[in-house]
């Protein structure tokens, strides 16, 4: 009898492979066509590149708390992969340096989303004890679609130009969501699986009592804040130089 973890995990070795070149976004293919194409100056493409990963950076707390509050993480995921390419596919018609950095903008801040959301819904599929193996295979899956990626990107544009690389993430785009959809919805949430039913007063409640149990002024908030979205088995704070994990259902040390 088939097993259907091992289906799954597929399906996620899958996600994480079509996936590469969607969660990254156009990034240096970008630069180049607008430098080779939209003859834009090297100033203008380095602020464009910027403001993309100033929103991305922004938007990683918020992502993190969204993803662990909400039970639609295929449909979170389904939405940013979506938004990111008709984001990207929509540049080659568009000119002015406010409409590219507007998208790039909002395109990064989509982004964010795809790290929490793999990692919740991996531990949904794994379960806590094998989350960091699976996470180092997710992360292989993931370079490899990176270079499938490079590889035909490198093959086809000799013949069609720098463009065919809003085409390829299109089409990687499509597969990434026709296999999300493809997991079990009961799969991909980590309520079953990361103890949804926690004692009172416990650490790892919410990202906000996640936050609040850090000693004030010490906490690397940011740290904190995605590690307790992305991975609800580990909460981290730092004191005096110091990382501490904590397991849910236990009380950070006073």
């Amino acid at each position: 009898m088939a097993n259907p973890d091992a289906g799954v995990g597929r399906r996620l070795d899958a996600l994480n492979f079509f996936l590469a070149d969607v969660r990254d976004g156009l990034g240096p293919y970008l630069a180049i066509y607008l430098l080779t194409v939209q003859h834009w100056d090297e100033a203008s493409i380095g602020i464009v590149m910027s403001m993309g990963g100033i929103a991305a950076l922004l938007a990683q707390t918020p992502a993190g708390a969204l993803i662990d509050a909400t039970m639609a993480k295929r449909a979170i995921l389904v939405a940013a992969a979506g938004f990111v390419t008709l984001g990207s596919v929509a540049l080659p018609w568009t000119e002015s340096f406010v409409a590219v950095a507007a998208m790039k903008v909002l395109t990064g801040g989509a982004q964010s989303v795809f790290a929490p959301s793999i990692a919740a819904i991996t531990l949904g599929i794994v379960g806590p004890k094998a989350f960091a193996r699976r996470i180092g295979r997710n992360e292989a899956f993931n370079h490899g679609g990176n270079a499938m990626a490079a590889s035909v990107a490198a093959a086809t544009a000799y013949f069609f130009g720098p463009v065919v690389v809003f085409w390829l993430m299109a089409a990687m785009a499509v597969a990434s969501i026709a296999v999300t959809l493809s997991i079990p919805l009961e799969r991909s949430t980590i309520m079953s699986r990361a103890g949804s039913k926690r004692a009172p007063g416990t650490i790892g409640t919410s990202p906000r009592a996640s936050l609040s149990s850090c000693p004030p002024g010490l906490c690397s908030c940011s740290r904190c804040a995605w590690r307790s979205s992305t991975s609800p088995t580990r909460r981290c704070c730092r004191w005096s130089g110091r990382s501490w994990p904590w397991s849910i259902g236990k009380s950070a040390p006073a």
